[in-house]
């Protein structure tokens, strides 16, 4: 039994992290085009790293949620269960989550301009912009931008095609190419989306929607999938 797990920044906003969505927070200070863009960081590279230095501050502040808690007893049960997040923090491994995929990028690392996957930790909340990659270039979070490829799509959709269950949460399906991972779910496949929202189905069938917020209806499902499972 293959359980594969999709997230997006649902799960992560019940810890206190918003998004570029929300109306409040850190995001309402600045345009996306002058942080999260590849011509925003030749432009005006010190505040992006101002940017995400305080945005990596509110990631450490934060703590993972039951959401996360339950998909670390998911996975206790079931080893070969993956994760597959839009999120860039780190909660899911603060938690105790194993074998995610990070689809656009981590804030807890940061990258050289030769290589798109070639990172580096960093300690703590602060980048000093002028640092240099081991290979000389010159360091930048590693965010995937916008614009950007996404250099770890290919892989999540091969685990996604192996995939006899597929979780999706707190995600509305909107933010393509991570979306479309969707399209290659098995057939066989049961999905489940706990989100308290609407995101679009259709078009797939076998859907069970858990019309609940990820703390809720993660634990409640994971419960459900270790008894019926087990």
């Amino acid at each position: 039994m293959k359980i594969v797990v999709f997230t997006g920044a649902g799960i992560s906003a019940e810890s206190g992290l918003g998004t570029f969505r929300d109306s409040d927070g850190l995001w309402e200070k600045y345009r996306i085009e002058d942080v999260c863009t590849h011509e925003a960081w030749l432009r005006n590279p010190q505040l992006c790293v101002d940017f995400y230095n305080a945005l990596r501050r509110d990631v450490l502040a934060a703590q993972p949620n039951a959401a996360h808690a339950a998909l670390t007893r998911l996975q206790q049960c079931f080893p070969t269960t993956e994760i597959i997040t839009q999120n860039i923090d780190n909660l899911h491994e603060r938690a105790g989550n194993k074998n995610v995929i990070h689809l656009h990028g981590e804030i807890t690392k940061l990258r050289g301009q030769k290589s798109e996957t070639d990172t580096i930790d960093i300690k703590g909340w602060e980048q000093h912009y002028g640092d240099r990659h081991p290979d000389g270039s010159l360091l930048r979070p590693y965010i995937v931008f916008f614009g950007e490829g996404v250099p770890y799509f290919s892989k999540a959709c091969e685990v996604a095609s192996t995939a006899d269950i597929f979780i999706v949460i707190g995600t509305s399906l909107a933010v393509y190419p991570a979306a479309s991972l969707m399209n290659y779910i098995p057939q066989h496949a049961k999905v489940y989306v706990v989100d308290p929202g609407s995101p679009d189905l259709s078009g797939y069938d076998n859907v069970v929607h858990i019309k609940e917020k990820a703390s809720v209806g993660v634990p409640q499902l994971v419960d459900k999938l270790i008894t019926s499972l087990s």
